[in-house]
This record gives structure tokens, sequence and C-alpha cells, in this order.
């Protein structure tokens, strides 16, 4: 078991449990797991999620500004929901991304799953920058990249990463339950 895959998923589960809750204390959980995840992916030439590694880096800085400044006076972050236009736009960037990103690590790069591995980036991307403007649909999103991840880190035997992402699974399915009960009151 590698020591570092390890602690980085442990980091992830605090970061993804801190998140459903609308915790803005999330973010240096997120910080400290996305920069050994970068790591470790680079090791296992699946390069878009090592570089999606960089970019999580930077629009975690992003989303503890934006959250801090959207702190109610509970200390929770409200959630708020997308109109069909805006989500028919980032569904239609998600796929030209996709589309556009996974060909090029395919003829460009010698990385392991690029049909896999691109699609989960982009939308990863994505569901980041939902997440980081407290969109509840962020959830959906990352329900669909945990279960492809799952499937993609058993394959190239990162299995305790492979089990992190069976909980994320969970845990997103309980922060978007959570998110949308927050919208409900």
């Amino acid at each position: 078991m590698n020591t570092a895959e390890t602690i980085a998923a442990l980091l992830g589960v605090a970061n993804v449990a801190l998140v459903a809750r609308r915790s803005v204390w999330n973010y240096p959980f997120a910080l400290a797991m996305v920069s050994l995840y970068g790591v470790i992916f680079f090791e296992e030439k699946l390069y878009s999620d090592a570089l999606l590694q960089i970019f999580f880096f930077i629009i975690n800085i992003y989303g503890w500004i934006m959250w801090r400044r959207a702190q109610g006076e509970t200390g929770e972050v409200q959630a708020r929901t997308m109109s069909g236009r805006l989500r028919f736009g980032w569904f239609v960037v998600t796929l030209a991304a996709t589309l556009i990103w996974s060909g090029a690590m395919a003829h460009y790069t010698d990385a392991a799953l690029p049909w896999i591995d691109g699609p989960i980036a982009m939308t990863s991307i994505v569901a980041q920058i939902l997440l980081s403007r407290r969109y509840w649909e962020n959830w959906i999103l990352w329900i669909v990249v945990d279960i492809a991840s799952i499937g993609m880190y058993w394959v190239k035997d990162l299995h305790v990463t492979t089990a992190l992402y069976v909980l994320f699974l969970g845990l997103s399915v309980w922060g978007l339950m959570g998110w949308r009960r927050s919208m409900a009151k």
C-alpha cells in the first residue's frame, strides 16, 4: 500500500465530507490532497488527472475566497441553482473540452487511458467550477466522475484510490441530498 496514496485518500475523505456539509474548512484539506495526487497520477501516467490537480489547486484557492465571501451569518455557505440555459452551456463546454483534450492526450502523449481519463478530467473541472460558485448541480457531475473513476483506478491497480472514489460516490450522493434540502428551507 502506497503511503502517499493513503494520506491523499484520507485528506480527500475529510475534504468531501466538509464540502457536503457546506463548510469552508474543506479547502485546506483539498489543497493538501490535490498536491499529493498530482505526484501520484503523474507517476501512473494518468496525465490528465495529474494536470487536473494543478487546476484543482488553483480553483480551490478561488473557491476558498468565494465561499468565505458567501458565508451567511450562520457561517454556512448557501447553495444556488442554475438556469436551464446555463446547464446546457456547461454541457456543451464539457463535451467540446472532452473531445479536444482526450484527442490531444491520445495523439501526443503516452497516456494510459486518454479516452477515460480525459472525460473524467474535463467533467471534474466543470464540477469544481460549479462547486466554487455554489451550484448544487456540481454534485450530479461529481457522481458521474466518481462512477467512472472507480473503474479507471481499479484498472490501474490504485486500489486505495478506488476505495476512496467509492466513498466519494457515497459522499457525493449525501452532498447532493444535503444541498438540495438546504435550498428547500
